[in-house]
């Protein structure tokens, strides 16, 4: 349940961040040129842009890409990606406010009557949001089953002593789930996912709020391999502009 909950999470996610760039892709990109000449602007138009489409890896890439072909320099993107991680931080707040207050899952299938039939149309530009609502409401339907599906201390009793054992040993406990954190992210590839699942698990009470700190930290970490990645196969600017991105995390 648990897999299968994040799946849909991470599926919901990429849909919108791809159905959002279809529809202002080319908005987007004007938007990054122009904002960048100015390094307050470069961030706030990093942060913008990663808000709006959920993924600071889409953003991190993109920057990467428009170094590698000459359309940004190396200080312009360092900006860009200096805003992509506070803006990336919005989907965390989203969980932590919305996610544990409001019943998702009544919110999931009106979204879905709405953009089915929007996708559904000859129209590209109507079809790219009706998909973007249909993102929305699977990455809903992933959120609430996730919760659903993480069960309470009372329940898993072994499991939850089994997981508290790694929590005594002071700094290298904190150490290991930094590393544990990181791991998480390389594997699913998406910050946005696990961070929902620390948040899960924070909220049913299986880790303390230390732990949580120490896994968030070790995500931020793991979040950098997407861009690093993208950048094996560019020139010199844009592998230095992906490493910007790891060495800030």
């Amino acid at each position: 349940m648990i897999l299968g909950s994040i799946s849909m999470f991470i599926y919901g996610m990429k849909m919108t961040s791809v159905s959002i760039q279809k529809a202002a892709g080319l908005q987007l990109r004007s938007v990054l040129r122009k904002m960048t000449d100015n390094r307050f602007m470069g961030v706030f138009s990093g942060f913008a842009i990663t808000a709006l489409i959920q993924s600071s890896s889409a953003t991190t890439v993109m920057t990467v890409s428009f170094v590698n072909a000459g359309l940004l320099t190396l200080i312009e993107s360092a900006g860009i990606m200096l805003g992509a991680n506070i803006g990336t931080t919005v989907t965390a707040w989203f969980v932590s406010i919305f996610g544990f207050k409001f019943v998702l899952l009544q919110y999931a299938i009106p979204l879905f009557v709405i953009g089915g039939p929007m996708a559904l149309s000859n129209r590209r530009n109507i079809s790219y949001w009706g998909e973007f609502l249909i993102g929305v409401s699977i990455l809903f339907l992933g959120l609430s089953f996730l919760q659903s599906s993480v069960p309470s201390i009372n329940e898993s009793n072994a499991l939850f002593e089994f997981l508290q054992s790694f929590t005594e040993y002071g700094i290298f406990s904190r150490l290991f789930f930094v590393l544990a954190g990181a791991v998480i992210t390389l594997v699913v590839q998406s910050s946005s996912a696990s961070i929902a699942i620390t948040l899960t698990m924070c909220y049913q009470g299986w880790i303390p709020f230390e732990i949580a700190a120490c896994l968030i930290l070790g995500e931020n970490i793991g979040t950098t391999a997407t861009a690093e990645i993208a950048a094996l196969v560019t020139n010199t600017e844009a592998k230095r502009s992906a490493r910007v991105h790891t060495f800030f995390n």
